[in-house]
């Protein structure tokens, strides 16, 4: 008998220990994120787009792989690797369906600091100066990608160290001011980077604080050096690809492909060099030889993970925040969404195991993420197909690319480079909503273009916490009695008839980044909250949801003592007495939300608003001026949707 009982206990106890099926698959299919959409795929919608995309999106991953090789100071083909396997992890692992990732400028500069550092080009007459088992390549070029390769490691390791800690959670910290401030400041970073290939001048590696100024100092003191030559085909790229690129955009409705200008580009400037053999006639700088095939993988060089500790933190940080932006942009663009930590894994490992196969570090780029956009792609798929084409450029096309000018590829770097500079045109967006978001964005940029981008970046994210520190302690909320006396007098006012869902929310503290994103979650939780009672209400009281944001560290919202609304027809009101001051991601999230529920059919009504934050909405958001969506006081906006019921109903009476 005891037996039988400890054989019982046991069997019960594996059972309760043992991981439900349906349990591992979940977690599966939230670690591997294919797994969830792949089986979905529809062929027949969404092969053909995504098809074109990929064959766009190959010609700007090789483009930009070659560039940003050149300004990771590696050897070219590394950067045509770093376009084909960062792109399939990220397609295993990644929930940005739209997200392209690759070689990106801003991490490529980041670990040029760390090769110029430990390998620099005096050491390269130190080196042997014979060709290596490895693509033939010279073991100067291997031990600089060996530097980029374990910055690529060691930046993905703290990218799964982050996601194993669940710092996903804490993206919150970084503001959209922020955001656009680094990726601006780098950008320009980048662009200076490239002045020497445009101008064609032979200048030496500078970099470090104030570096930004003393290669322009060191330029206006060489200015009589500029190859004309290099400076004319610069400028002609420039032009052609603008452009073409405007053209495409603005007809883009009206053509089914878009012009592949930058491959356009590359083939015409390798053909004319070749013509011209402008190499030797005018000693313009082309990239050279670009062996075929892929190298067995092979690890970074460990014993130097110390050194570049430093540029690692800088291509983790940079990398994920830029990538994350573009990820939840479009999620929100096509309405889905992103899991923060799980970007941590997807961006760790695409830099962890391509770092094995001879690749710079990797991140989501804003110009590739962009043609995605424009050429129509469905889903991740696209980003398969181009990496395809990639390789077919690796095995077969890449040593026809020996005579592309160095101008030209600086040209399609800085060109492609325009959707993060055109990011000035923010600053009068932040002027309009809040001037000390105007104040972060001003002081982070100078930072950034000061120092770098990673200094920049945590600039930004400790000015903005210090600010609103600083503001809450000033920061007024809502009592009580007063919520209460306004529900009576709602009451009051009402129509015992109705059966309109009315829900009241209001918002006792200021709505800032710190609890925006929680507010939201929580608001549309109660929006879409159904219930379990299919009995009508009776009156307002019944459906009123009394939300008191009373906890500034989760932005809870509280719902006690209330119902859901059940109605077809359901209005919102929020109460905005409490919000004492908020800032750019507070009202983004209030417009967003605004326009979510609009498309709900769920009405919203503000109520008690400031002139500044009216001002601010209006500026920010495509809101319906049609009808009136702030108001003096709750009561006025409970009476405009009563008269607007009854009209309703004059209106039914009439047609029947």
């Amino acid at each position: 008998m005891t037996g039988a009982k400890r054989k019982k206990r046991s069997v019960l106890w594996g059972k309760l220990h043992t991981p439900h099926r349906e349990d591992i698959k979940q977690w599966c299919k939230r670690r591997l994120p294919i797994l969830e959409w792949a089986p979905q795929y529809n062929l027949k919608e969404n092969l053909l787009p995504d098809t074109v995309s990929g064959i766009m999106l190959a010609v700007q991953q090789v483009a930009q792989g070659l560039s940003f090789a050149m300004l990771s100071s590696v050897h070219p083909v590394f950067g045509l690797y770093g376009s084909l396997f960062p792109a399939i992890i990220y397609a295993i692992f990644g929930m940005g369906r739209h997200v392209a990732t690759g070689t990106f400028a801003l991490t490529s500069l980041i670990s040029a600091n760390a090769v110029e550092r430990l390998v620099p080009q005096s050491s390269r007459n130190l080196t042997t100066q014979s060709n290596s088992s490895v693509l033939g390549l010279s073991e100067f070029e291997l031990q600089r990608i060996g530097v980029a390769a374990a910055v690529s490691f060691l930046g993905g390791v703290i990218q799964l160290v982050m996601f194993v800690l669940q710092l996903g959670s804490a993206t919150f910290l970084l503001t959209e001011p922020v955001i656009s401030a680094m990726t601006t400041g780098a950008a320009t970073h980048v662009v200076t980077s490239q002045v020497k290939y445009l101008l064609g001048i032979k200048m030496p590696y500078i970099s470090g604080p104030l570096g930004f100024f003393y290669i322009y100092a060191y330029v206006f003191e060489n200015i009589k050096s500029v190859q004309l030559e290099a400076l004319l085909l610069s400028l002609l790229s420039i032009i052609v690809l603008v452009l073409v690129k405007e053209l495409n955009e603005q007809f883009k409705r009206k053509i089914k492909v878009v012009l592949p200008v930058d491959l356009v580009l590359i083939i015409a400037a390798s053909f004319a060099c070749y013509c011209t053999n402008m190499e030797n006639t005018y000693g313009l700088e082309v990239v050279g030889h670009i062996p075929n095939g892929i190298p067995p993988p092979r690890a970074p060089p460990m014993n130097i993970l110390s050194a570049v500790l430093t540029e690692a933190f800088g291509v983790a940080l940079v990398g994920y925040v830029a990538s994350l932006a573009l990820a939840q942009g479009s999620a929100k663009k096509f309405k889905y969404s992103v899991d923060d930590n799980q970007e941590f894994l997807a961006h760790g490992l695409s830099n962890v195991i391509p770092s094995f196969l001879f690749c710079i570090p990797s991140a989501a780029a804003m110009g590739r993420t962009a043609g995605l956009y424009s050429t129509g792609a469905k889903t991740q798929v696209a980003c398969l197909i181009s990496c395809i084409f990639v390789l077919i450029v690796i095995y077969a096309i890449g040593p026809l690319l020996y005579w592309l000018p160095m101008c030209v590829l600086a040209s399609i770097i800085v060109v492609g480079l325009k959707g993060m500079l055109i990011q000035f045109r923010d600053l009068k967006k932040y002027w309009n909503v809040d001037k000390i978001d105007w104040g972060i964005w001003i002081s982070t940029y100078i930072f950034t273009i000061c120092f770098a981008a990673n200094v920049g970046l945590l600039f930004g994210v400790i000015c903005t916490i210090a600010i609103v520190l600083g503001r809450f302690p000033r920061a007024k909320t809502l009592s009580i009695t007063d919520m209460k006396e306004m529900e009576l007098k709602v009451k009051t006012e009402m129509h015992d008839e109705t059966s309109q869902q009315i829900k009241i929310i209001s918002i006792n503290n200021p709505l800032v980044f710190l609890n925006a994103k929680k507010f939201s979650a929580d608001l549309m939780k109660i929006i879409l909250k159904e219930s379990d009672s299919s009995q009508p209400l009776d009156d307002v009281s019944k459906c009123e949801q009394n939300t008191l944001l009373s906890s500034l560290s989760n932005g809870n919202c509280n719902e006690e003592a209330s119902q859901p609304c059940s109605s077809e027809k359901c209005s919102l009101v929020l109460n905005c007495s409490g919000l004492t001051f908020f800032d750019y991601t507070g009202v983004s999230t209030l417009v967003e939300l605004y326009l979510d529920c609009k498309s709900r059919s769920v009405d919203v009504f503000l109520a008690n608003c400031t002139a500044s934050l009216i001002k601010a909405m209006t500026y920010y958001g495509d809101l319906d001026t049609e009808k009136p969506i702030f108001f003096d006081s709750v009561p006025a906006a409970i009476s405009i949707i009563q008269s607007n019921k009854n009209l309703s109903k004059a209106s039914d009476h009439s047609e029947v």
